[in-house]
């Protein structure tokens, strides 16, 4: 029977140029970590309920006032996102074979943005606790998904960077959340705070759905991509499954496939490690840095001076770092030399930080200290992008996500919020999360001396399903020359 070769054309172009589809992803991942900062902020954290020795008792503020939470309950809210995270990373890579991850995306943003507003509704600590749960379900399908998308579509000598750009979106993020949740939960309560993270990314939700979706190296479809998530379901079922169950047991099975084969890759394993006890540190500063400035150097405005920092830090470091590992070329082992370079040396000045009692040492220090850690952003990503196979790509930063919060930033919240209560010294407290950072530059060192492979080029599991890439970006315009920014 003959084919009829409309049926076999390209689709016309996606709205989306290169540098479009970077401002877009960025800007989505600076409301995600503004909400990270928003919730660890005086303004909407606030404070718990106390009372003097004679007998005056406050009635605290922000969540931790009204819900009456001590630190370890409040530290949970900050870690409740990961259950979402965990059981909907795997779920959003996986299905990313079958169904177009722009819609993907979509959905996600969809769950997020109904989780946030939920956060707002809240009326206690298990109803705000499920909706920071709903809100790690949104990140899931972004954060696994979308650093492919700008991989595959960065030039060639500028991959680093790219990513380094998208990067940065974390600290800045988080300390314009400090600054945001100060000053909206200061003004109009922190509930308000929520609803406004809400709106900011309602947008991108709907832009989910109503743009054409892409495609991504290394991801196979059997035909035209749709713009139904439905249609693309029900197509993929009928060619190759019998049913749901039958659909779903096969993705279940390619899943513990894929699972073993990132297991096997010891460069992406080290690197995850390493990245672990680097985030223990990073996910606790970012929780609990405001609430530990405040009380050892008495910053009346510690949700600004810590997110003015963090904010100066994150730029310069994860741009800083990206770019050197293209001028030094972007090799595994280069990206694995700057990684415990710059996590050491920036162990060394946070460390030394926390040991002054002059305020203005201690911000002179520990701002050089976060330009060097934020450093890594760049280097470590590439690393987890580089060490799998195309295909492999969603599913490698959707477990390097879901690990770096299971055994990083979720418990180390909690934990040093349970330290804190028994030391009652938060100096103490800062010095000893610090010191993790050793560990992570130790780890990230041992990769220097493994055998490294890049493994961008190689083939998919499908023959000929892997798209050729020239020096610029080719998934997303048929003529890349002529694409406007």
């Amino acid at each position: 029977m003959a084919i009829d070769s409309s049926d076999l054309s390209e689709p016309a172009p996606s709205w989306f140029t290169p540098k479009r589809l970077l401002v877009v992803f960025c800007v989505i991942n600076m409301v995600n970590y503004v909400d990270r900062g928003a919730i660890a902020s005086n303004g909407v954290n606030g404070s718990p309920r106390s009372c003097t020795e004679s007998g005056v008792c406050s009635d605290g503020s922000g969540i931790q006032g009204d819900f009456d939470l001590n630190n370890f309950r409040d530290g949970v809210i900050s870690s409740a996102f990961m259950v979402g995270l965990l059981v909907a990373s795997p779920i959003f890579a996986s299905l990313a074979k079958s169904i177009n991850p722009f819609r993907l995306i979509g959905v996600g943003l969809s769950v997020w943005t109904l989780a946030a507003a939920g956060c707002g509704l809240s009326v206690d600590f298990w109803s705000i606790t499920f909706c920071r749960m709903f809100v790690g379900v949104g990140e899931a399908s972004f954060i696994s998904l979308a650093a492919p998308f700008i991989d595959d579509n960065a030039p060639v000598a500028q991959r680093t960077a790219w990513l380094g750009i998208f990067y940065m979106c974390i600290p800045t993020g988080i300390a314009v959340g400090y600054v945001y949740g100060g000053v909206v939960g200061g003004s109009v309560g922190w509930r308000y705070a929520f609803f406004g993270e809400a709106i900011l990314m309602l947008p991108f939700a709907i832009l989910g759905f109503a743009m054409k979706p892409l495609q991504m190296k290394g991801m196979s479809h059997d035909k035209k991509v749709y713009g139904s998530l439905d249609e693309e379901v029900i197509e993929h079922s009928s060619k190759e499954h019998s049913s749901y169950g039958s659909f779903a047991s096969n993705q279940l099975s390619r899943f513990w496939q894929d699972i073993k084969a990132l297991l096997l890759e010891k460069i992406y394993v080290i690197n995850v490690l390493g990245y672990i006890a680097y985030n223990f540190v990073i996910g606790a500063y970012s929780y609990w840095g405001p609430k530990a400035g405040y009380s050892i150097y008495q910053m009346n405005n510690a949700d600004i001076l810590f997110g003015g920092i963090t904010i100066v830090g994150g730029i310069v470091g994860t741009l800083g770092g990206s770019i050197i590992l293209d001028r030094m070329n972007s090799t595994i082992p280069n990206a694995f030399k700057l990684l415990s370079t710059a996590t050491f040396f920036g162990a060394i000045f946070c460390f030394s930080a926390f040991c002054f009692s002059n305020l203005y040492i201690y911000l002179v220090l520990f701002l050089i200290g976060e330009i060097l850690v934020f450093a890594t952003q760049g280097p470590v990503n590439f690393v987890c992008l580089h060490t799998v196979k195309p295909s492999l790509r969603p599913l490698s930063m959707a477990m390097s996500t879901v690990s770096i919060h299971v055994f990083g930033d979720v418990p180390s919240s909690p934990l040093v919020g349970l330290l804190q209560d028994k030391v009652d010294n938060w100096r103490i407290s800062a010095l000893i999360l610090t010191s993790v950072f050793f560990l992570a530059a130790g780890i990230w060192f041992i990769g220097i001396f493994l055998d490294s492979v890049d493994r961008y080029d190689e083939g998919s599991e499908h023959a000929g399903s892997v798209i050729e890439q020239p020096d610029v970006m080719p998934l997303l315009e048929n003529k890349p020359a002529t694409a406007s920014p």
